[in-house]
């Protein structure tokens, strides 16, 4: 144990700047040997980093595709992701390395696997039997473009149309090119004198395999006999084609077109359609064709035994319907249903009871892929009720401006936030189970909850259950409807410190064991939320309005009020209190006209009805003074324990008691120092020649900042709090991401020396608070944007009633400690190394009159603090510990010795530090600007990890990037999805277990009957022997210049392991077979796993031998 301890000692030593003073470097050594009874338990193996799961809708979706087996639905996105969907819970993201935008996606029904094609030109086999999804094959086109790609059930032959009007035949098992080629001179007619264009449609009649269809863009359509290699029929018209469905038959099919007709063709008359609609133009009384409308961009036909077909489309408007929301038509025998969508169509399918295509196709849903959702049509039901989608895809709903995570939380919260949350459901989805039901869930490993919250641009809040990776809303909060609407422009003159989002959210402070919730918003507003189960009525909401300055000289402040001014400390008189008046809006302008003492936002004067869930305490704003809109707030602390909630921003600080309703607090920043500034700082000029201060905390742009530009929301382009990136950083980012903002602080490097301090961070505790101090007291630690870290004493009156009836004192203690860069997080440690979280009450419900018993007890109630025990050595009795942009220090207190000091980052600055627990220790956890997480152990700091993963790209990373306790971390990946990661060995190493299973073994449904009569006469579906005409001994070899095969990363482990892909699918069934005794001798593997999967009918020549070869004559 001896050894142990003094490899802790040095390891507490190399920690140490080796820039140290002999007489430092004397006293780290002493506090080092008293470090060795903390033993810190984190190793560097007790760290990985890995991506754990994505959630949200996928960003700009691209295509769209259904296994109707499995009921698994595949979306590709312009960025080369797909995702994956099961039921509810089962959920899977991959990545196309090249990043092209996914065109289209096929999967191999009910096989486990997935063919995307890609705008690059590539194609792609996935492997879906495995729960992380790798690539099997890829092959390139090298000389053609492909635009349309077809695979048909049960076939291993993949039709792939091209640019130039081609088509070529790849086998999904071996992912190569047959020689059979089919070349748009020889479908189209030899008159013909121009080029047909792009191949926009393939399919096989779904009677006869040998004939297929195909669509080329100009308007033709030749049916082609692959036996013969020849055309059947040439069907032409006028109008660009855009998509072709066959009715189940074969004997008919429908094209839509771009001048929003359809045209429906019986195969053997091919001079001229059998019918023409146009589904949404104004039929003209003489006769004449109706007027064109916008194209129609795709079209289903789909048949049902009982009644008549649906032909299902998306586009073909007319064009005076300007301002129309985009459009799915559902046409059903004489009923046309027009469904208005909230976003433009990517793509639809309709879901159907069988996987085959030449039964009736009884369609019971249709999918809908818009531009920002998914939506589920149920066509069973009257009026076409949506499906309640049960998928977390609404993070985007509003734009997110922050988020904020907590792991390991109270076990009671969720149910809580559930239980009222479940009263804000919306009424009217179809009464039926989600359709999309494929997959298993992984098991849960991780009992813990863990809740994720999201602040959105139009001033809405979500709660979140992310517990065990999956992610399901609990609860939304609309901060928004304290405040009056403006209903026009005009009418709003207070609100123009931001040009849209008012409302927005930048900072959300929560306490989870007493739920109480504060927000800051983008217009200099706080507001604080006391959880209710309870609906109550508010008559008249609670607000306060403080005026904070930023004044360096001695003027006085515009209405002759002057700030009483800070003790100078270690003086012996008692520190003086400070207990500045609200400022009530008295006066909208000053006397030389500018406005002054106004908030930016309206609070409604009406009674406001607040349903269960989150209630208003308390409104907090910031006013305009001497025409200056008031500065966006840096930083947000709330305390349940003392009824006390803090802010700050570039002007100063802000303390407000929300028991008593009361500002307690209201300094600028210089005022927080005393006598003890440490800096020069140069007086203001005269209000007349000072350029408009921005509500920016430090301006990185050369020049002065335009007024128009002074205040924008966090989700506008141009940023108001700017973040100052060290130079070097500079050219690696975007223009438009040039400034960015971020939930708590804005970053002051040495290039930026006379901008504003802002205050960056803000912690309650129960600590020392002076260097003579011999027991711990209620305080707040300060920290700046230049490093400074201060602290205020408060002197709480004792509970109960008393509580309310005496004021709160807050007094400076004259502690500063510095650090380099700004300061973005502080926590304490006890003297056994383990966290001291801020006090805090336990929950009680608020709006339910307390009995005499319940009141004695609230009077004799002590705020639950864990603070260290009496019988503890009162010299070293606790550890302050504090990360900054640059570096992180521990602080042994009440000495202030600094102890351990870890400069994490020379070259760039940390946007995010959490101090957090992991494996019953604590840590903490950075993000780098340059890419960087690392953690570090405490007390000591030893790095435990250091790992390159993601460069800082836009602020949107930035503003919510953020790391909780066991391992667990998070941020914003696009506009509309949720990246989670762990830097947990623990964790991911049972992630394996915890995803869950796309493939789930299911029978392929029996292939139709066909009557007797079609099959003696020959009236049913055509077989084909695709083997025979694609196969290398039939066409040959296929030109090696054309593709490139490219083996994937999943493919040799694919082939090998248990859930093995399609080739192995296809060896185990032959061998299953076998072992049935059904000797199968030389037939194709089509049709083993044609036996195998179902008893269906084989699909080979031998088919009809064998079946009367089994019948009696009686039996016919």
């Amino acid at each position: 144990m001896r050894k142990f301890n003094i490899r802790k000692v040095l390891d507490g030593l190399t920690a140490v700047s080796s820039a140290a003073s002999a007489s430092s470097a004397a006293q780290q050594q002493q506090a080092g040997n008293r470090e060795t009874e903390i033993q810190e338990t984190l190793q560097s193996e007790h760290f990985q980093l890995c991506k754990t799961v994505r959630h949200g809708f996928p960003y700009q979706p691209s295509a769209l595709a259904f296994d109707p087996v499995q009921k698994i639905l595949a979306i590709g996105t312009q960025s080369g992701a797909l995702r994956l969907f099961g039921r509810p819970g089962v959920e899977c993201y991959c990545q196309h390395d090249s990043g092209a935008a996914v065109i289209q996606l096929q999967f191999l029904i009910n096989e486990g696997a997935l063919v995307s094609a890609l705008a690059d030109d590539t194609l792609h086999l996935w492997n879906l039997r495995q729960k992380r999804p790798a690539i099997l094959h890829s092959l390139k086109f090298n000389r053609e473009r492909i635009t349309f790609c077809h695979l048909p059930f049960q076939s291993k032959w993949l039709y792939v149309g091209t640019e130039r009007g081609n088509i070529h035949i790849v086998n999904v098992e071996s992912f190569t090119l047959s020689g059979y080629v089919i070349m748009w001179n020889k479908a189209i007619e030899l008159s013909s004198k121009s080029h047909p264009g792009p191949i926009v449609h393939i399919s096989d009649n779904p009677m006869d395999e040998g004939k297929l269809l195909i669509g080329f863009e100009s308007g033709t359509v030749v049916l082609w006999d692959l036996k013969s290699k020849k055309a059947d029929y040439r069907y032409t018209h006028d109008e660009a084609i855009h998509s072709v469905a066959w009715h189940h038959e074969g004997k008919q099919f429908i094209c839509s077109h771009s001048d929003g007709t359809l045209t429906i063709w019986n195969v053997k008359s091919p001079t001229k359609p059998f019918q023409t609609i146009t589904p949404h133009g104004k039929q003209l009384k003489d006769g004449k064709k109706p007027e064109p409308c916008k194209p129609i961009l795709k079209v289903e036909y789909k048949t049902t035994r009982a009644g008549e077909p649906f032909i299902i489309l998306s586009g073909g408007l007319s064009y005076d319907t300007v301002g129309r929301r985009p459009c799915l038509t559902v046409m059903h025998g004489k009923s046309t249903a027009v469904l208005e969508m909230d976003y433009s169509i990517v793509d639809f399918l309709t879901l159907c009871e069988t996987p085959y295509p030449n039964d009736f196709q009884e369609p019971y849903a249709v999918v809908v892929l818009l531009e920002k959702d998914l939506v589920l049509i149920d066509l069973a039901q009257n009026g076409y009720p949506i499906f309640e989608n049960p998928y977390p895809l609404t993070i985007h709903e509003s734009p997110v401006t922050c988020c904020e995570y907590f792991a390991d939380c109270p076990v009671d919260l969720i149910p809580a936030l559930y239980s009222v949350g479940a009263r804000q459901k919306r009424q009217g989805y179809s009464k039926k189970e989600w359709p999309i039901s494929g997959g298993n869930w992984g098991l849960i490993t991780q009992s813990y909850p863990e809740i994720i919250i999201t602040g959105h641009a139009d001033g809405s809040i979500k709660f979140w259950d992310a517990s065990a990776i999956t992610l399901q809303v609990l609860y939304k909060l609309k901060t928004a409807k304290v405040f009056e609407k403006s209903r026009n422009k005009d009418d709003r003159p207070n609100t123009d410190i931001v040009d849209e989002d008012p409302y927005a959210i930048q900072i959300i402070s929560w306490c989870p064991e007493s739920r109480m919730l504060c927000i800051a918003g983008v217009s200099a507003h706080v507001i604080i939320y006391r959880f209710s189960k309870q609906e109550v009525t508010t008559e008249v909401i609670p607000m306060l309005e403080v005026r904070l300055l930023y004044e360096i000289n001695d003027v006085e402040s515009p209405d002759g009020e002057q700030v009483p001014p800070l003790p100078t400390p270690g003086t012996g008189s008692n520190p003086q209190s400070i207990v500045p008046q609200s400022h009530p809006s008295t006066s909208s302008s000053s006397s030389d006209g500018l406005r002054d003492n106004v908030p930016c936002l309206k609070v409604k004067n009406s009674p406001l009805k607040q349903s269960p869930g989150y209630q208003i305490e308390l409104v907090i704003q910031l006013v305009w003074v001497s025409g200056e809109p008031p500065q966006q707030i840096t930083s947000l602390a709330v305390n349940s324990a003392y009824g006390l909630v803090v802010f700050g921003n570039c002007n100063g600080i802000a303390m407000v008691d929300y028991l008593q309703k009361t500002v307690l607090l209201n300094l600028g920043t210089i005022e927080l120092y005393g006598s003890n500034d440490p800096y020069r700082r140069e007086p203001r000029s005269p209000r007349k020649t000072r350029q408009p201060s921005g509500a920016g905390l430090c301006e990185i742009n050369e020049g002065t900042v335009v007024p128009e530009d002074r205040c924008k929301s966090p989700t506008s382009a141009k940023m108001s709090r700017k973040l100052s990136l060290p130079t070097e950083l500079k050219p690696d980012l975007d223009v438009k991401d040039n400034s960015f903002s971020r939930s708590r602080s804005s970053s002051v490097t040495s290039i930026d020396k006379e901008s504003r301090e802002a205050i960056s961070a803000l912690h309650f505790c129960e600590t020392f608070t002076r260097k003579a101090d011999t027991s711990p007291s209620p305080c707040l630690w300060v920290g700046t944007t230049l490093g400074t870290v201060l602290v205020i004493v408060l002197n709480l009156p004792p509970g109960g009633e008393q509580r309310l009836l005496q004021p709160v004192i807050v007094s400076p203690s004259g502690t500063i400690l510095r650090l380099k860069g700004a300061i973005l997080r502080m926590a304490f440690l006890d003297t056994t190394g383990s966290l001291v979280p801020p006090a805090h009450e336990p929950w009680r419900e608020h709006n339910v009159p307390e009995d005499k018993d319940e009141k004695d007890k609230s009077k004799k109630r002590r705020p639950v603090s864990v603070s260290p025990s009496s019988s503890q050595e009162i010299s070293e009795n606790q550890y302050a510990v504090i990360c900054s942009e640059k570096q992180a220090k521990v602080i042994s207190l009440p000495s202030q010795n600094c102890i351990y000091k870890q400069n994490i980052t020379e070259t760039s600055f940390v946007l995010r530090g959490d101090i957090v627990s992991l494996s019953n220790s604590i840590c903490l956890a950075c993000f780098c600007a340059n890419g960087h997480i690392m953690t570090f152990s405490l007390p000591s700091l030893r790095p435990l990890l250091d790992v390159y993963y993601l460069p800082l790209t836009n602020m949107r990373i930035a503003r919510t990037f953020c790391f909780t306790n066991n391992g667990q971390a998070l941020y914003l990946v696009s506009p509309t999805e949720i990246q989670r990661l762990t830097y947990s060995q623990e964790t991911c190493e049972n992630l394996q277990e915890m995803l869950g299973e796309l493939f789930t073994p299911v029978e392929t449904p029996e292939a139709p009957n066909r009557g007797f009569f079609k099959g003696l006469f020959g009236g049913g579906a055509q077989s084909l022997d695709r083997e025979e005409l694609f196969g290398e001994s039939a066409s040959g070899k296929a030109s090696r210049s054309l593709a490139q095969h490219i083996p994937g990363p999943g493919g040799i482990e694919g082939v090998k392991g248990a859930a093995s892909g399609v080739v192995g699918e296809l060896a185990r069934a032959r061998l299953a077979l076998d072992e049935r005794g059904q000797k199968l001798g030389e037939l194709e593997e089509k049709t083993a796993a044609m036996l195998y999967s179902a008893d269906s009918f084989s699909k080979h020549a031998h088919e009809m031998m064998l079946k009367y070869k089994d019948k009696k004559w009686y039996q016919f």
